[in-house]
């Protein structure tokens, strides 16, 4: 990470980020003015194309950010009303993610970079659905993010801006990734996870399934023996010649997911001396989630960030909201910077206050 000139760092001038998020199987690019508002925010989804596979192929994804992305650039430079030699900075998702699909990404971005002379930031896909809540709210400090996605169950504490530390996290499954299983064995399409939330809000009844809490004072989660207890129970029905209603399945799955999520949540707001509690990822869309938070929050007196629908699920906008923590603080990326599916979160907070 090298650093602007002095010139570029005290500048008064709008900062207008142009952002390239295709970290999985949606295309999108954003151009977002200062952090906060969003000028242009372009979404290609593949759902349609994966639904024929179950879930996302690697290689499918990627082949379509190529068909897509030159222009998708072009679009949102076109919608924003900015010029292109305006823009301060490119960012892009520089992992984690699928390594193909963040590859379309990054080469993309270092190709318009290197064409307009323009800095590159690479972005962290988590920090990027962490502040999808800036665009929207102002936040406070020291804050508590629940980070539930395909991909990802973490509880992440924020000390000051841009500063993360991770506290608790799936030791299996993630969120998303447990809901389209269960989904699956439920007999929904891909991807599951909006059909069990209808169904569960839906259900009359319910069948009751274990709440997996691990040791007393963790914040880590698990999810695979939930699902596995899914999986028994249509199994035992079957074997018994009985007939479950699948909307009962589903709430007893979404109630134990939920209960664990906001318990444990809540529990670190308070133990972090937190002042806000964000609520961040795709799976931040799932309405009995955010309701049962709401209520528990309000109960509790604590404040609750969620995004907006469009800035929960992947877009490009939230990495141009976290990409500008880099830019306030001149901390810019090389153009060797590579792909990296791994990259943590941690190592990505900025370095200076």
């Amino acid at each position: 990470m090298k650093e602007l000139s002095e010139n570029q760092q005290t500048q008064t001038t709008p900062c207008y980020i142009l952002a390239v998020e295709t970290s999985c199987d949606e295309t999108s690019v954003a151009v977002v003015k200062d952090g906060r508002e969003v000028l242009s925010n372009l979404i290609s989804s593949q759902i349609e194309t994966h639904k024929a596979f179950g879930g996302v192929v690697p290689e499918v994804a990627s082949r379509k950010h190529v068909e897509v992305i030159t222009l998708m650039l072009e679009q949102a430079i076109e919608e924003s009303g900015i010029r292109p030699r305006d823009l301060s900075a490119i960012a892009v998702t520089q992992g984690p993610g699928l390594v193909g699909a963040l590859l379309v990404g990054i080469v993309a971005a270092k190709t318009l970079a290197m064409a307009l002379g323009k800095p590159l930031i690479g972005t962290h896909h988590i920090a990027g659905h962490i502040y999808a809540n800036r665009l929207t709210h102002e936040l406070k400090y020291p804050a508590m993010a629940l980070v539930v996605s395909g991909g990802h169950t973490e509880l992440v504490h924020m000390e000051s801006e841009g500063k993360f530390k991770l506290i608790g996290r799936t030791r299996d499954d993630a969120v998303g990734e447990a809901y389209d299983k269960v989904a699956r064995a439920l007999g929904c399409p891909y991807p599951g996870g909006p059909h069990v939330d209808r169904m569960a809000s839906e259900a009359e009844q319910v069948v009751p399934l274990p709440r997996v809490w691990l040791e007393a004072d963790s914040y880590d989660f698990s999810l695979s023996g939930l699902k596995s207890a899914v999986l028994n129970v249509l199994n035992q029905a079957k074997m018994r010649g009985e007939t479950l209603e699948a909307s009962a399945v589903a709430r007893g799955f979404q109630e134990a997911v939920v209960e664990v999520l906001v318990e444990k949540a809540v529990r670190a707001v308070r133990q972090y001396g937190s002042q806000q509690l964000l609520l961040c990822g795709g799976v931040a869309a799932n309405r009995g989630l955010r309701t049962a938070l709401q209520e528990r929050c309000e109960r509790e007196g604590l404040e609750l960030l969620i995004p907006p629908m469009v800035y929960c699920t992947d877009n490009a906008a939230m990495i141009g909201a976290a990409a500008y923590l880099k830019w306030q603080r001149g901390e810019i990326s090389e153009f060797d910077a590579k792909a990296d599916p791994g990259l943590s979160l941690e190592e990505w907070s900025v370095q200076s206050v």
